[in-house]
């Protein structure tokens, strides 16, 4: 992206690979603050920077880290009220840090199981299968 571009949504979409409709909701939530153009008159158009991409990223990964809307948030007020001082900004990096280590743990789990499973099926089903309960998803 050329630096200090600005973009009017179906711009900001393609680059950041979000449907309108999501970006629209980020919108009504306040997840994300587009500036409003001159033009377009009694209803200007929404104009999104570099800034509104990054937000917008960080938004994805926070949900894939399993953050709610609600904590997207209030963690995006406290950002932009200048509340992130670098022990906020370390702490909120090292919880982070747990969730993905807890998903990775999850993951690792369930593919112990299936890999076991189609060990199982690979080599006649000669005991019993693989149970699920034996592993920690």
């Amino acid at each position: 992206m050329v630096k200090g571009l600005m973009m009017l949504i179906s711009q900001f979409a393609k680059q950041t690979g979000l449907p309108v409709d999501t970006i629209r909701f980020y919108i009504a939530k306040g997840l994300l603050r587009p500036e409003r153009s001159v033009k377009g008159g009694s209803n200007p158009y929404q104009v999104f920077g570099e800034q509104d991409v990054t937000t917008a990223r960080m938004i994805r990964l926070q949900q894939t880290l399993g953050y709610s809307l609600g904590e997207i948030l209030a963690l995006n007020e406290e950002y932009r009220a200048g509340e992130h001082s670098p022990e906020r900004t370390l702490e909120v990096l090292q919880s982070q840090i747990a969730r993905l280590e807890e998903k990775k743990a999850a993951l690792d789990a369930a593919l112990s199981f299936l890999r076991g499973k189609v060990a199982w099926i690979n080599s006649g089903k000669p005991d019993d299968a693989p149970r699920l309960e034996d592993y920690q998803c």
